[in-house]
């Protein structure tokens, strides 16, 4: 079965439905020649992740065809969901459903014969509302926790943008060093410090991380960089709890909406 593939802005394309899918999956298998080399594929098979984690496709090399490339790639959940493809990179396909995956979806990709499969855990959401200064955590629906935080302040334009975000990576420490984007350390802005329980959230240094110095602030007043300050206690609650493809959504900043090209802007797509 071949996919009609529509394209719907630059570089974005929404399969044709399978008879029986929705918009953007296919479930039957690939059948001939994939137009591009073994590919790799992310979330790793086998793996569990959060509910806003796209579908990865990195090529061995440029594809010639992505119309082609698009229709080789045949995706399916359990249960369905509608989706779309777009292009990160000129090597690099992503899939993602147009709202978040439900909790607990059995999802496969066919990219041309390489099948793999992953799942998604419980719907674990963090929504950072500028308004009240707080960072309220969902699972599957209900709240189950409301942290005090502190965002990216006004002066020297630091403001979090607004936006869906999702999980990248966590660390237990990182050395966060404002001259990495060409900030000086001694400057009015600048930065070299180590912050503990580091979660990341896009690919432009931005954490939601343990700040023991901000928690007067916290739940009051916006003084960070741009990360989502917390106090060590609640920090500790966050690193042990969410994980890669968890969204994190930032609303009600004066910061603007998040549009920043840098590979983790996929809800913006």
């Amino acid at each position: 079965m071949v996919l009609a593939i529509l394209a719907v802005g630059a570089g974005t394309a929404v399969a044709q439905p399978a008879p029986g899918a929705p918009a953007g999956q296919d479930p039957t298998p690939f059948v001939g020649v994939a137009p591009f080399g073994p590919p790799k594929v992310a979330p790793v098979n086998g793996s569990t992740v959060g509910v806003a984690q796209p579908i990865i496709i990195d090529f061995p090399g440029l594809v010639d065809n992505s119309v082609a490339a698009e229709t080789a790639v045949h995706v399916s959940s359990n249960p369905p969901v509608p989706g779309k493809f777009y292009w990160m990179t000129p090597t690099q396909l992503r899939w993602r459903p147009l709202d978040f995956w439900p909790a607990h979806t059995t999802v496969t990709v066919d990219a041309g014969g390489a099948v793999f499969s992953f799942q998604t855990g419980d719907s674990l959401i963090a929504t950072a509302d500028d308004t009240t200064h707080q960072l309220t955590v969902t699972r599957n629906g209900t709240v189950e926790k409301t942290i005090p935080m502190s965002m990216g302040m006004a002066a020297g334009g630091h403001q979090t943008p607004n936006g869906t975000y999702y999980v990248q990576e966590k660390m237990p420490s990182v050395v966060m060093d404002s001259s990495t984007y060409g900030v000086p350390v001694d400057s009015t802005y600048g930065y070299k410090t180590t912050v503990e329980l580091a979660v990341r959230f896009d690919d432009s240094g931005d954490f939601v991380h343990s700040a023991p110095w901000s928690v007067a602030d916290q739940g009051k007043r916006d003084v960070s960089h741009g990360c989502i300050n917390i106090s060590p206690a609640n920090a500790q609650w966050f690193y042990d709890n969410f994980g890669a493809g968890d969204p994190i959504v930032v609303k009600n900043s004066s910061g603007g909406t998040y549009s920043r090209h840098d590979g983790s802007n996929d809800w913006q797509l």
